[in-house]
């Protein structure tokens, strides 16, 4: 008995130094916006005031274009998700991108306010503020859905719409990324926001790519550093709460209302909002194109950007 309380002892102090030695090796405070703006905040970016907000944007293209592109990026994700689309298009197109709040360098909204209403007002007042009247409007995942919800609320100025893998539905998902499940645990979720293991960036990006291998050392770099921001952790967390509250049923009678002639892009190895969704936005926005691209994720727009921008510059074309 006395060799196994020992044992027993003995056990329990090595796991509690193992997971001190884990936090030390792990340990990952905020940093701020002036830390990140050397490497993630190079020309073109600037930083606009929006509703309070020092909003990251980058404005790119001619600027006589009449109907510029905005593009909304996903949860987590930065305006760099749109790297690979904005270098192809800005030799002939005006394309403007931003940071959400929340996400990348534009970091929290001031009253942690992160309903679907509160995210349209701020693209409202982006486009406002860049003296945009008309525009073209793209969104990844979330950003798909502040585009269509966007469209909704401002028919006369949003021309043409452009979802991938767009939320809006009930969603099956056959897998969902690892940092997005830990923001959903109330007590993990607060020592995430000081411990932030390099792998579990890495993984999730895995997770969401149709080929992993395309996940880059220098792309979890990305996501890695520009989730540090100062608040984009709690932040996230307030996120998915808010979410669970969000009215379903009415953001889906909208999107049945919608006119605008509309573009959907998906990947049809999505494990977080499988392809049948593409199809269901496909039914219920009448005069609609689906797009499905059978090898690639949750971020085809990211994932290749060439094959994708393809298909929306077909798309545009159209009168």
């Amino acid at each position: 008995m006395k060799y196994l309380l020992r044992f027993v002892w003995v056990a329990a102090v090595g796991a509690v130094v193992f997971l001190i030695a884990g936090i030390i090796a792990t340990w990952a405070p905020d940093r701020s916006v002036e830390q990140l703006k050397g490497r993630w905040a190079q020309q073109p970016s600037q930083f606009l005031e929006v509703n309070g907000l020092q909003v990251h944007v980058r404005d790119e293209g001619p600027r006589d274009d009449p109907v510029p592109l905005v593009l909304l990026h996903g949860t987590s994700a930065s305006l760099h998700t749109w790297e690979g689309w904005a270098a192809d298009l800005k030799g002939q197109r005006r394309v403007i991108r931003f940071d959400l709040p929340a996400f990348g360098l534009t970091g929290p909204d001031l009253q942690n306010d992160y309903t679907l209403e509160t995210y349209v007002h701020t693209v409202e007042g982006v486009v406002n503020a860049m003296g945009v009247k008309d525009f073209v409007l793209a969104g990844n995942s979330l950003g798909g859905q502040i585009a269509w919800a966007t469209a909704a609320a401002l028919p006369q100025r949003v021309r043409q719409l452009v979802l991938i893998d767009a939320a809006g539905y009930p969603m099956a998902p056959q897998s969902i990324p690892i940092g997005f499940r830990i923001a959903r645990i109330p007590g993990v979720r607060r020592l995430a926001e000081v411990v932030l293991p390099r792998g579990l960036i890495q993984a999730s990006l895995r997770n969401v790519y149709g080929e992993p291998s395309k996940v880059t050392p220098e792309l979890v770099d990305r996501y890695y550093e520009l989730t540090l921001r100062a608040g984009n952790r709690q932040a996230l967390a307030y996120r998915f709460d808010q979410m669970q509250k969000a009215d379903m049923a009415k953001g889906m009678a909208a999107i049945r209302e919608l006119k605008v002639p509309t573009l959907i892009l998906w990947g049809g190895k999505d494990r977080l909002i499988p392809v049948e969704n593409g199809h269901r936005f496909a039914t219920d926005i009448a005069g609609s194109q689906l797009v499905v691209f059978d090898d690639l994720g949750h971020v085809p727009q990211e994932e290749d950007p060439q094959r994708t921008v393809q298909a929306l510059r077909k798309f545009l074309l159209k009168p």
